[in-house]
């Protein structure tokens, strides 16, 4: 059965660190004398006083895990750091709805970036850095954070990163869990510091390099304007942050080992990373053509339009520097293409990610050599090493799955009389945590505050299915879940 006790503890322990970033939160709101700060104090005493019941309930807890308990506390630390980042903004009356507070927080956490909000500018100081930090923790993820910072407050850490962590290859820096953490962790903090630093050389102000380096590095896309980087109408930022969304979509134990390590042809050897660099200038060169010569664009701006879009998209970040739902409807494929397949696998994007793509192009090519030598014993081999069959069928399992929700939720979407397009790359931008949109209902720039509330809610879903790589959630849906044995 599940053992509660070590679930609350978990949970309680968690709470507190959400209670304490809402007190910095806190002390921004304060220093700007806005009007949020007594909201942010508010959430700050509700958090704490959940926190310490849990941790009560949870005080003779031997401190450790299951399996099982790993995918509960995992999913629940999700849905309940949501439930309380709802607090500032219902009690700050700035989001009044309750379904579009959560709905913003589950955008923020899973690092998807699609907003309810119209006028994201009318929002006071503190609250535009919540929305940033909710994607900055998000990032990485909410438990294995916890792990890299405070490794004793999470039992059965290892069982935990297993259920939270995404891709179908785990790979560790150290033996010991969280060394490899603050290691990752390390790179994502020197990532977040020099995208920082290089917005604010070319222009940005503090608070605005702080809020867009975080949600650069994390993939999210919240932004603290209403048209995004495309308010500074600078090339270089846009530059800068193509680079570092581009950064932030490789895998981050492949970037320490070759930057740390000063092993850099590591990093080109890597097949997922190659893959992740030819998507890229293949989809970014066919987008420039077609702004060149059916849009008028310059071959500058095409080249920067298209190369920011795509690396946006398949980095799953969201930021925009153009309207890309003005663009040739070609294009919008190849954007689809980029939501659906993500960027690599260890990093801070979503999607079904690139090493999926490596594997399922090796598996097609070996069923080709199949039929011509039926008697073969074909290894399939991921920079030299085998994938066994267990990881071939689950993912199987993980395609099959996931094109099942895009169509479901897809149809449900459809149901309440949105357009088939807008339907489709909603749920492409929930499951992938993409968070912009494509069609003319809601489009790449525009927000979702237009959605049905209950549509709002199976968003919401989708995209903690999707940042927590789908099984890990519907695993707790499942009768066998809670049977004794």
């Amino acid at each position: 059965m599940i053992n509660l006790r070590s679930v609350y503890k978990v949970i309680g322990s968690l709470l507190f660190i959400e209670a304490f970033i809402l007190f910095v939160c806190f002390v921004m709101a304060f220093s700007y004398g806005e009007d949020d700060a007594m909201a942010f104090i508010i959430s700050v005493a509700i958090t704490l006083f959940v926190a310490f019941i849990l941790k009560y309930l949870g005080r003779a807890s031997n401190n450790s895990l299951s399996r099982r308990d790993a995918y509960l506390v995992v999913t629940l630390s999700w849905i309940v750091f949501s439930l309380f980042g709802t607090l500032p903004f219902t009690f700050s009356g700035y989001i009044p709805n309750f379904t579009d507070a959560y709905f913003e927080n589950m955008s923020g956490f899973t690092t998807t970036g699609a907003t309810i909000l119209d006028n994201v500018e009318a929002l006071p100081h503190a609250l535009l850095f919540w929305r940033s930090i909710t994607q900055w923790i998000g990032g990485l993820g909410i438990v294995f954070f916890t792990v890299a910072l405070l490794p004793s407050m999470v039992g059965g850490s290892v069982k935990v990163f297993a259920a939270e962590a995404t891709g179908p290859i785990k790979t560790k820096l150290a033996p010991k869990l969280s060394t490899s953490a603050k290691w990752i962790l390390s790179v994502y903090l020197v990532l977040t510091v020099a995208c920082m630093g290089s917005y604010m050389f070319f222009g940005m102000n503090w608070f605005d390099a702080l809020n867009y380096a975080m949600t650069s590095t994390a993939t999210g896309g919240f932004s603290t304007h209403n048209s995004s980087t495309e308010f500074f109408h600078s090339p270089a930022i846009e530059y800068m942050c193509t680079l570092f969304c581009f950064l932030s979509g490789v895998n981050f134990t492949l970037l320490y080992v070759s930057v740390a390590k000063l092993r850099i042809r590591d990093l080109f050897r890597n097949s997922e990373f190659k893959f992740y660099i030819f998507l890229i200038s293949i989809f970014s060169l066919f987008i420039m053509l077609e702004l060149i010569f059916r849009r008028g664009y310059d071959v500058e701006p095409a080249f920067r339009s298209g190369i920011f879009q795509v690396v946006s998209f398949i980095t799953t970040t969201g930021l925009f520097n153009d309207d890309a739902g003005q663009w040739p409807h070609v294009t919008w494929v190849i954007l689809a293409i980029c939501m659906f397949m993500g960027a690599c696998s260890g990093s801070t994007s979503g999607g079904v990610k690139c090493i999926r793509g490596v594997m399922l192009l090796k598996t097609i090519r070996n069923e080709f050599r199949q039929i011509l030598h039926p008697n073969a014993v074909l290894p399939l081999k991921i920079d030299k090493t085998n994938i066994p069959y267990q990881k071939r069928g689950t993912l199987l399992a993980f395609v099959t799955m996931y094109l099942i929700l895009c169509v479901l939720a897809s149809f449900a979407l459809m149901v309440a009389h949105i357009d088939s397009t807008n339907s489709i790359t909603i749920i492409l931008s929930c499951l992938g945590n993409v968070g912009p949109t494509l069609g003319l209902e809601i489009g790449p720039t525009m927000s979702w505050n237009i959605l049905p509330n209950y549509i709002k809610w199976i968003c919401a879903l989708m995209m903690l299915v999707g940042r927590l790589e789908i099984f890990s959630v519907l695993v707790i849906l499942t009768p066998e879940f809670w049977k004794k044995n």
